[in-house]
This record gives structure tokens, C-alpha cells and sequence, in this order.
């Protein structure tokens, strides 16, 4: 088993309460995350991110050049109520407002998306596109949009990109209104969809959340700026899971799994043009009482099923 996975001593004690119906699960809030890449040799080529906490060694480096592209990731702050201390994309909530007006569009259909994402309406679909695109901007600082449906922005680094960066985060600007405001389509062509992970029912925060695979637009670099990580790296995927492996790095399951999947190829357009091959069913861990344990497991993911005491304390990482 490995000793990297992310697990709260909350676990036991609330799926317990679940199986024995004293526990009610909250509904999952929409959210996406992006597995942003770029190949090695590329302007950020080196740089492994910045350490804001003074601690920890050096997640980024590789022991040599990668074979394949490298994906950006944060270390979320540990004084976050969610998957505090772990490794993962940039990403967060849907903003409801981006289900309220269209807006300017390159790429496949909305009609396309609402398929490809599962979900019913053209709106619901933009408005996970729009989250996805407006966290990375947020956290990152990368913008796939343009002002025409073949072009996209070169630099976001300017104060008027810093002020609009700021009033996203603090949600007096919906994305919508930033696109608006700057004349920008959103490129929605840059985007692949990848997997679908909900959070397990005995949760006290649950998401639904669509992973996205995206490459880092030419002329743009990341931004170590996310207020909730408290460091930001560029990783090859297979070196990533390795350091999972060993220990070395906190993830959650859904992180985990999906750097196994990107680790086999060997571009960033390689791996963007394999998303629409990628399996978008949802993934939800179960839990149930088998004689004196409890077991958990996520279908399909077997390495991470886990055994809990019924009785006792429990919990930690795994």
C-alpha cells in the first residue's frame, strides 16, 4: 500500500456513522482542475517552482531531463480544510454565474462538451469549461483565450491582467464579464476532458469535479500566485507518482491516478490528443461493513481499497 495517499483520521469514524445511517451526504459542488503540460526545452524549462513555506525538498527535480512533458503542480497550504498538504492541479469551484449568459466560444460545441462532460444543458457545460479555464488563470496565471478563435494571449503578467487576476479571485468579477470586458473567446480547443472523480458520500466537503489536460499557450509562463498553496512545481507525471510511491508526496487518489495515466506520452499535444479517448464516467469511492472491517475502495482502482478497523480509531495516512 502506498504511504503517500491522503487520508483523514475523520474517515473511519464517518463511514461508520454512513453505514449505520446517522450520517447524511452532503450534495457535491461542481469544480474542475487542469493537468496543465508542456514539453522540456520549453521557456520554463528548469524551473521547478517556488517554495513559499521554507520547507521540504525538491519535488521538481527529475534526475535528468524528462522523456515526456511536465505538468504543474501545487502544494496545497496544510491549514486547508481540504486535502490539506497534498499535491494537485490547479482548480476549484464552478462560479453559478457562468451558467447565466453564453459567451464568446472557439472550438467544438457546447452541445459537444454537455455530451462529452455528462451533464444536461449547454450552460452546465460552459460553466465547468469557464471553471476550469478561470482557476488555472487564477492560480496559475495561464489564460487559454484570445481575441479571435485562432489566437490566443501571449502575456498575462501586466498590472491590468494582475487587477482582473485578483477581482476573479475574490469573485467580484465573474469570468463571463472578464471575457466581455477584454473581447476574449475562450479557446475551448485547448482543453481535453480526462476523468470525472466524486468525493466519497461520507465527506463533510464533496466535489464533482472534471479533470481537463491543457498545454501551456506559447509566450505564456505559470505565476506562482494561488493563495492556497503554499508551493508550485513542474514534474513529470511518472516521476510524480514514483515520489507517491515512495512517500515522498501527499495526493489524493484522483491526482494519483491521473498522472499514471498521462505518464506514456511523450508530448503535451500527444496527451491533449488522447483526451477524448479518456473514460468520463464517474468515479465514487464506496464503502461497506465486511465482517469486523470496513472497507473502502474506488471501482476500478483497486491499489487504493483500503481496510479499516469497524471499531476503534483509525485513520492517518494509509
Amino acid at each position: 500500500m502506498s504511504q503517500g495517499q491522503w487520508y483523514p483520521p475523520e474517515w473511519p469514524d464517518r463511514i461508520r456513522a454512513l453505514a449505520a445511517g446517522e450520517l447524511t451526504a452532503v450534495a457535491p459542488r461542481r469544480a474542475a482542475t487542469v493537468m496543465l503540460l508542456r514539453d522540456p526545452g520549453g521557456p520554463e524549462a528548469g524551473a521547478t517552482g517556488g517554495d513559499r513555506s521554507g520547507t521540504g525538498g525538491d519535488p521538481g527535480r527529475t534526475g535528468g531531463a524528462p522523456d515526456g512533458p511536465v505538468v504543474h503542480m501545487l502544494r496545497r497550504r496544510t491549514s486547508m480544510a481540504f486535502a490539506g498538504g497534498a499535491y494537485a492541479y490547479p482548480g476549484g469551484g464552478v462560479d453559478p454565474r457562468d451558467d447565466d449568459r453564453l459567451i464568446g466560444w472557439a472550438g467544438p460545441p457546447l452541445e459537444h462538451w454537455a455530451a462529452r462532460l455528462g451533464v444536461a444543458t449547454v450552460t452546465e457545460a460552459q460553466a465547468i469549461v469557464c471553471a476550469a479555464v478561470r482557476e488555472m488563470f487564477e492560480e496559475a496565471g495561464v489564460l487559454l483565450a484570445g481575441p479571435t478563435a485562432r489566437a490566443v494571449v501571449g502575456d498575462t503578467t501586466g498590472d491590468h491582467w494582475e487587477a482582473d487576476r485578483e477581482a476573479l479571485v475574490a469573485r467580484e468579477l465573474s469570468f463571463a464579464e472578464f471575457l466581455d470586458r477584454r473581447g476574449l473567446v475562450l479557446r475551448s480547443d485547448l482543453l481535453g476532458a480526462w476523468a470525472r472523480w466524486i468525493t466519497p458520500e461520507f465527506e463533510p466537503r464533496r466535489y464533482d469535479t472534471w479533470f481537463f489536460v491543457a498545454a501551456l499557450p506559447e509566450g505564456q509562463r505559470t505565476r506562482d500566485v494561488s493563495t492556497e498553496a503554499d508551493r508550485t512545481v513542474w514534474i513529470a507525471p511518472a516521476e510524480a507518482a514514483r515520489r507517491y510511491d515512495r512517500g515522498e508526496l501527499l495526493m489524493m487518489p484522483p491526482t494519483v491516478t491521473t498522472l499514471r495515466a498521462l505518464a506514456p506520452y511523450r508530448t503535451a499535444a500527444e496527451a491533449l490528443g488522447a483526451a477524448d479517448g479518456q473514460d468520463m464516467a464517474p468515479v465514487l469511492a464506496q464503502a461497506r461493513l465486511e465482517g469486523g472491517e470496513l472497507v473502502l475502495s474506488w471501482p476500478g482502482h483497486d491499489e487504493f481499497t483500503k481496510h479499516v478497523p469497524a471499531t476503534g480509531p483509525g485513520g492517518g495516512r494509509a
